[in-house]
């Protein structure tokens, strides 16, 4: 298993291991106690660590990789212990065996359903190791969408409070059109970003085009569970209006990684924490069970998106030896219209990484007594 934690790094090797009364065992960060399955990765709160496949052999330990992409040899030496695997750059290639290729054709595809099912599919040649290269592609400007899609200004879309059917659907049916975009940014951060050189003149590595085709999976899975959920209550996808405000963020940072990783995935998908308790409770006052069960699982999925894009952030400024905060403050002010609004979900924010530290300095100052988290 990676011997840092996800959260925050804290040193995994000198955790405990505990049963986790399932019968399976878990590793526990002694920074902050967050467990991890021995066997998967995964952690009850929402995290998922690397695993590796292990073999011993002629006295050497052999470590591979969840996507099979990458071997390195270790000698063994008594017992064996937790080595941080290297991060590594892959080849890159035009060729249509490379994770760009698909990237390119995911972001060109208009139908959702076809957009989710390559996803899926992508992902699994990658973790299966079919996909071994990264390439890299040229983007289109903007990813293609139906054409009986009605498009509007997002000021205009009215979803209502959720107190009745209606209004669930177009509630629903808002967060399938987020989703849906979610699946195009993970892609476009991959293929726009693929060749991308850090100040230090290196690459970016293997783990980042991992982490974002693992997010672009679960996009598609979160748009995958709305759609089928909207079906259910008697609509479809794309019986009411979208819009494209979301794309407007990920053009203004369409040169310069460190803005797309500060704007979309640590602005935006943090704002969809804070809103997610109000949001629950909407559905919850209306029994709607089924609902409220698929945004939890989204709002689990989203808290490690939430981390993956502090995570990788926070990766390139120590690259570059910049200062971290300061980067993110100037990158927001920048790139992002108006000030940040609480209430913020302190909590799950702090499950992702991302302290206050992070984001007070950059609401509005006769609103600082707002800045509380939400329930």
């Amino acid at each position: 298993m990676d011997s840092a934690c996800p959260h925050e790094g804290g040193p995994l090797e000198l955790g405990d291991v505990e049963d986790m009364g399932t019968g399976k065992l878990a590793l526990i960060c002694p920074w902050h106690q967050f467990d991890f399955c021995l066997e998967d990765g995964h952690s009850s709160t929402g995290f998922q660590n690397q695993v590796y496949e292990v073999h011993i052999s002629e006295g050497k330990v052999y470590i591979q990789t969840q996507s099979s992409l990458s071997r390195a040899p270790q000698q063994a030496s008594g017992t064996l212990l937790c080595e941080r695997f290297s991060l590594k750059s892959l080849t890159t290639t035009s060729s249509e065996d490379s994770l760009c290729y698909w990237a390119v054709k995911i972001l060109c595809t208009s139908d959702a359903e076809e957009k989710v099912t390559l996803t899926d599919q992508v992902e699994k040649w990658w973790t299966s190791g079919k996909i071994r290269e990264v390439g890299h592609g040229d983007v289109p400007p903007q990813p293609s969408r139906q054409e009986n899609l009605k498009v509007l200004q997002p000021g205009r879309i009215k979803r209502g409070k959720g107190g009745t059917l209606a209004s669930r659907i177009a509630l629903l049916h808002s967060l399938a059109n987020i989703e849906q975009w979610a699946i195009d940014l993970s892609w476009d951060i991959i293929a726009r970003f693929s060749m991308v050189k850090l100040k230090n003149g290196r690459s970016l590595p293997l783990e980042f085009f991992s982490d974002f085709v693992r997010v672009a999976g679960e996009e598609a899975k979160h748009y995958k569970l709305l759609a089928n959920r909207i079906k259910e209550l008697g609509s479809y996808f794309g019986a009411l209006p979208v819009h494209n405000g979301l794309w407007q963020s990920a053009s203004d940072t369409a040169s310069d990684l460190l803005a797309r990783l500060a704007i979309v995935h640590m602005v935006h998908e943090a704002r969809g924490l804070d809103v997610h308790p109000q949001m629950l409770a909407r559905f919850a006052a209306q029994a709607d069970q089924s609902s409220v069960r698929l945004l939890e699982i989204i709002y689990r999925d989203e808290i490690t998106h939430v981390a993956t894009g502090l995570r990788w952030f926070t990766y390139i400024c120590s690259e570059e030896e910049k200062d971290t905060l300061a980067t993110f403050h100037n990158l927001v002010r920048t790139y992002f219209k108006g000030y940040l609004k609480p209430p913020f979900n302190t909590e799950g924010r702090k499950i992702a990484g991302m302290s206050e530290q992070w984001y007070l300095p950059l609401i509005k100052p006769s609103q600082s007594e707002l800045g509380s988290s939400v329930p």
